[in-house]
């Protein structure tokens, strides 16, 4: 089986379960266990931040970050297509009471100029804009790379205009591998930053919150209140530890082995890409009609042991990772070739 329904499907590898057997445990809840205090050191460092927080997914982070930005009543202005707006339930209405305003990007690509009238003024009928999110590399955007000379002027605009901002990294290292542009570098332009660990790092479990010492102390007890404390986590962290030292820059070979995907999709009759350009590890293209459905594609590639994810009707998302070698990343794009074919 050749699975590329997500980058999350990845099994830890012999070294990163001989890690976590041998890792050093305490009781998060009291702050003392050594290993999810490192992995929090550790990555709070590698984004160039004070302070960090793990917590259990992507998701809990991403709205922890909201929460310690704002108050009920307040607005946060993000891309349409986000994983914040679209794919967390509403939680950062169900349990901080927020508002979301939406802005439809290029395959997830924000710009300067779509978000300067949208900064609400001092009016008691209207919520208080607060905060600007942004998602990088953007998921529904097929992996696509925020550029980042706009992302400098978005979050420069915002600080100018009293907003802070809050950067969705759950992919954040296959933007700086593909880019080459530093971690740090991205994120000093953010007041808060999360990054996934369970992604394309291949860890188990796991995502952190990054930013200011003092935020993060409001955001470990917003983790508790989402009922995200764990105990002795440190047999996890030391996942996301060993995925931080052995697997960020392998990231390119995800990368490689997309486009040897990508070349194939722009071979067959039928199957387009969306957008053309492929700039990390997801792949999504759109199923002509006379081919199927989308899940009439998936079905038939489950049949020959490639599985894809059917996203929407006419839709199919494809991600690389590091259970996938270029071999068998060969093999699926031949699938894809003969069954299209066919």
């Amino acid at each position: 089986m050749i699975d590329l329904r997500s980058d999350t499907v990845t099994r830890p590898t012999p070294g990163m379960r001989q890690a976590m057997a041998s890792a050093e445990v305490g009781d998060d809840v009291f702050g003392d266990d050594p290993t999810v205090l490192r992995l929090q050191e550790r990555i709070a460092e590698m984004l160039g931040k004070e302070a960090a927080l793990y917590v259990p997914s992507g998701a809990m982070s991403n709205q922890i970050g909201v929460r310690v930005h704002c108050q009920p009543g307040d607005e946060f202005i993000c891309e349409a297509g986000c994983h914040i707006y679209n794919y967390e339930q509403g939680a950062y209405a169900q349990l901080s009471g927020l508002a979301a305003r939406t802005v439809e990007g290029d395959y997830g690509v924000l710009r300067l100029e779509q978000l300067t009238d949208l900064v609400r003024g001092e009016n008691d009928h209207l919520v208080r804009t607060r905060l600007v999110c942004l998602e990088n590399t953007h998921n529904r955007g097929s992996g696509r790379i925020q550029p980042y000379d706009e992302v400098v002027r978005i979050c420069h605009w915002a600080h100018e205009h009293g907003l802070v901002t809050h950067l969705d990294g759950a992919r954040l290292f296959n933007a700086v591998v593909a880019t080459g542009i530093a971690a740090p570098k991205w994120s000093q332009h953010f007041d808060t930053v999360s990054v996934c660990f369970s992604k394309g790092l291949g860890a188990p479990v796991g995502s952190a919150l990054a930013g200011p010492r003092d935020l993060i102390i409001k955001a470990r007890r917003a983790r508790k209140l989402f009922g995200g404390g764990m105990r002795q986590a440190g047999i996890i962290a030391a996942g996301a530890l060993y995925a931080l030292e052995h697997h960020v820059g392998r990231l390119a070979e995800d990368h490689a082995s997309a486009q040897i995907l990508a070349s194939a999709v722009r071979e067959c009759p039928g199957l387009e890409l969306r957008p053309v350009q492929v700039d990390t590890n997801i792949v999504i293209f759109h199923v002509d009609p006379l081919l199927g459905t989308a899940a009439d594609l998936v079905a038939r590639l489950k049949a020959q042991d490639v599985w894809m994810y059917a996203i929407a009707p006419q839709s199919i998302r494809a991600v690389t990772h590091l259970d996938v070698n270029r071999r068998q990343i060969e093999l699926a794009a031949e699938v894809v070739r003969r069954i299209a074919a066919a």
